[in-house]
C-alpha cells in the first residue's frame, strides 16, 4: 500500500468520524485532503457530498455527487443524497430521477421514499406519491410524518397538528432565506395586519405581550412601541436565533406553542400569532392556553387561512385552514368576546392570493 493511499485512507476515516460527531467543517477539510491524495474515489466523493448537504450547500454537494455516481453508478446512497441536494435546489424533475435510481438499486432506503413522495405530490402524481409514502412507512421511516403527508392528499384522517419534526425541519433549513422569500416573493403582510388589529383594541401601553410562533421576529418591532415587554416562543432554534438578533424581545423560548401556554407562569395583556395556525388544526388546546395566560380584558389577535368547510381541514399545501364558524364556536366555549373577524389576503402562493381571516378576541 503506497504512502499516499495510506494517508488518504486515514484522512477519509477521520473525516467520516468527524461527520458522525457533527463536526461538518472538519469533515469537509479531511475529505477534501483525502481526495487530493487519491482523486475520484467514489466513496470519498459520496461522503463529501453528504457533508456539504449538512453544511447547507446543496449546489456544492451536487458537484461532487455527480462525480461519485459517474465513477460508480451502482451507489444507491450517492443517488439518494444527490436527489436530496437537487430537491433543495428546486430541480424537482432531476431529483425525482435521482431518487428513482437510488430506490431501484436499494428499495429499503426509507427516507428516499418519503422525499420522493413529496416531490411526486407536488408534481400532481398523487397515486405514485401515496405509494411512495406507504413504502416509506413500510421500510421504517417516520410513520407520523408520512401519515401526515398522506392525510394532506385525503388518504387518512388529518392529525390535530403538523408533526413537530416537520415544522422544525422546515424552518431550521429556511431561516436564512425566510424573510426575503416571505416578504418579497410571497408578499406576506399578515404580521402587519394582525398587530394593527391588536393595537386598535388594546389600551396602550400593554404591560406584556406574547408572540406565539414568533419565527424570525417580524412582529417584535411592531409590538414594541405599545408593549412594555415582548416575549416570543417558537419550535425552531434557528428562527429564535434570528429573532434574538433584533434585540426587541425580552425573552425567547424554544417550545411548542400549546405546551408553552399551558405551563408558563407568565401572564400577558396581549397574545398575537401570525401564520402559525396553518400548522395547527385543532385550536382548542391553544385557545385554552391563551385564556390561561391572558390577564382580565386581555386581547388575543391572530390570523388563519380560511375554509368554507366546517371545522378545520388539512390542505394539499400541507397547511391547515379554519372556518369562521369553528373559530366563533371556540371563542364562545372559552369565554372570549369576539371583537372582530375580518377577511384578508395573507400572502401569495404560486402568484395566487391566499385568503385568510384576522381575528381579535377579548378575555373577560
Amino acid at each position: 500500500m503506497s504512502d499516499s493511499f495510506s494517508a488518504a485512507k486515514s484522512l477519509f476515516l477521520h473525516g467520516v468520524a468527524a461527520f458522525e460527531a457533527g463536526n461538518f467543517a472538519e469533515a469537509e477539510q479531511d475529505l477534501q485532503a483525502s481526495l487530493a491524495l487519491v482523486p475520484g474515489r467514489p466513496s470519498t466523493l459520496l461522503n463529501l457530498g453528504a457533508v456539504r448537504l449538512k453544511l447547507g450547500r446543496p449546489a456544492d454537494a451536487v458537484a461532487v455527487l455527480d462525480e461519485s455516481v459517474a465513477a460508480d453508478p451502482a451507489q444507491p446512497t450517492a443517488w439518494a443524497h444527490r436527489g436530496a441536494a437537487l430537491m433543495q435546489l428546486g430541480r424537482d424533475a432531476d431529483a425525482i430521477t435521482s431518487f428513482e435510481r437510488a430506490l431501484g438499486l436499494e428499495p429499503r432506503l426509507a427516507p428516499a421514499w418519503s422525499q420522493l413522495g413529496q416531490l411526486l405530490k407536488d408534481a400532481g402524481r398523487w397515486d405514485e406519491a401515496r405509494n411512495a409514502f406507504e413504502r416509506a412507512i413500510e421500510h421504517g421511516a417516520d410513520a407520523e410524518l408520512n401519515r401526515y403527508f398522506l392525510a394532506a392528499m385525503n388518504s387518512g384522517d388529518a392529525p390535530p397538528a403538523s408533526p413537530h419534526a416537520y415544522v422544525r425541519g422546515l424552518f431550521d433549513h429556511y431561516a436564512d432565506d425566510f424573510e426575503p422569500h416571505l416578504l418579497d416573493v410571497l408578499h406576506y403582510r399578515a404580521h402587519e395586519t394582525v398587530v394593527q388589529a391588536a393595537a386598535a383594541v388594546c389600551a396602550a401601553p400593554v404591560a406584556s405581550a406574547l408572540d406565539l410562533g414568533c419565527g424570525t421576529g417580524l412582529c417584535g418591532p411592531l409590538l414594541k412601541p405599545f408593549c412594555s415587554r415582548v416575549d416570543g416562543v417558537d419550535l425552531s432554534p434557528t428562527m429564535l436565533a434570528a429573532a434574538g438578533r433584533r434585540s426587541v424581545y425580552d425573552a425567547l423560548v424554544e417550545a411548542d406553542v400549546a405546551e408553552h401556554l399551558h405551563t408558563t407562569p407568565a401572564r400577558y395583556g396581549l397574545v398575537v400569532s401570525t401564520d402559525v395556525f396553518i400548522y395547527v388544526g385543532n385550536l382548542d388546546p391553544v385557545f385554552a392556553g391563551v385564556r390561561r395566560v391572558l390577564t382580565a380584558g386581555g386581547v388575543f389577535a391572530f390570523s388563519v387561512e380560511v375554509t368554507e368547510d366546517s371545522g378545520y381541514v388539512l390542505q394539499p399545501s400541507m397547511r391547515y385552514a379554519h372556518s369562521e364558524a369553528y373559530l366563533r364556536t371556540l371563542a364562545a366555549s372559552h369565554g372570549f368576546e369576539v371583537l372582530g373577524i375580518a377577511p384578508t389576503v395573507l400572502r401569495e402562493d404560486q402568484q395566487q392570493p391566499i385568503a385568510g381571516l384576522v381575528v381579535t378576541l377579548r378575555a373577560p
